[in-house]
């Protein structure tokens, strides 16, 4: 670890990032690390990395750059448990570097905190209403149309609900209450993700006929819905980086929709149950992939 404070604290924004607690006194550390997280790209990696880091002691304080991959730890000698909790969520996190930390930096930190926990819950609250809604319509139209694809899509929603829902809940809560919440969604998923797996396994055997057009119908409202959530979060986007990563965030599951509706028009083109088979078990398989790494999250 260094002894002086790095030049570059000097020009650091507090639009460079967004911070998620009101307590200065866990970003006044002597220390400062920057670690890269290469599979952290939206905020449910970042609230798993939170509840990971919740219960160490003494306290870290955290800055998230999602479209850069990098979280910033301010923290005391206790480097080699931060390093050790990361590294086992799974998403490849590396100690970029050390240095003592600077005033100038842990004040900017807490500054950005004071404006942007009000506006983002806000934007919060109408994120989990949309995907909340689409998981509910998906889910019941996908049963419907004999379509793993919407099925799928709608656990997707279901994955980014669960997300928003806990990023709410959590606020005020214990340690102990929030890992319950992110365990309790995380086996939600899993449930949800077999069942959809299990699903396109009975229609490969057992055979299906997908609608196509009510595939396409609802991939396209699904699509409206997740493209709602991306002029809304482009408001304030540029207010720091979990806003930006939220924004990717929606902007992939625009990708989902889009893979839901071209499997339905292949479905209507072939003939063949096949493409809507294939885009439900890469859906599905990203879901329990997800479930897996909030899984894994421990105290």
């Amino acid at each position: 670890m260094t002894d002086t404070c790095s030049g570059d604290c000097q020009n650091n924004s507090p639009s460079e990032s967004i911070v998620q607690t009101n307590d200065l006194s866990q970003f006044n550390r002597p220390f400062t690390s920057i670690f890269k997280v290469p599979k952290m790209d939206c905020p449910s990696e970042e609230r798993m990395i939170r509840l990971a880091l919740e219960g160490i002691e003494p306290s870290v304080g955290l800055l998230f750059d999602i479209p850069e991959r990098e979280v910033k730890v301010f923290h005391s000698d206790n480097l080699d448990e931060v390093k050790t909790k990361l590294e086992a969520l799974g998403f490849g996190a590396k100690l970029e570097s050390t240095k003592s930390s600077c005033s100038k930096e842990i004040n900017n930190a807490h500054a950005t905190d004071q404006h942007a926990q009000s506006q983002e819950s806000i934007t919060l609250k109408w994120l989990l209403a949309i995907n909340a809604v689409m998981f509910f319509t998906e889910l019941s139209i996908g049963w419907y149309a004999q379509s793993t694809g919407l099925i799928a899509d709608s656990l997707d929603m279901f994955a980014d609900a669960a997300v928003y829902g806990l990023a709410l809940y959590a606020v005020g809560r214990s340690i102990r209450m929030k890992l319950r919440a992110a365990h309790l969604s995380g086996w939600l998923q899993v449930i949800l993700a077999l069942g959809a797996l299990s699903e396109v396994v009975r229609r490969f055997i057992y055979g299906s006929e997908p609608v196509s057009e009510l595939m396409m119908i609802f991939g396209s409202v699904a699509l409206i819905a997740n493209t709602a959530c991306l002029f809304l979060i482009a408001k304030k986007k540029d207010s720091g980086a979990h806003m930006k990563a939220s924004w990717i965030f929606s902007a992939n599951d625009v990708i989902a929709n889009l893979g839901v509706i071209a499997a339905g028009a292949l479905v209507a083109w072939t003939g063949s149950r096949y493409p809507d088979l294939i885009i439900g078990l890469i859906i599905g398989l990203i879901v329990l992939m997800g479930a897996r790494r909030i899984l894994q999250i421990r105290s």
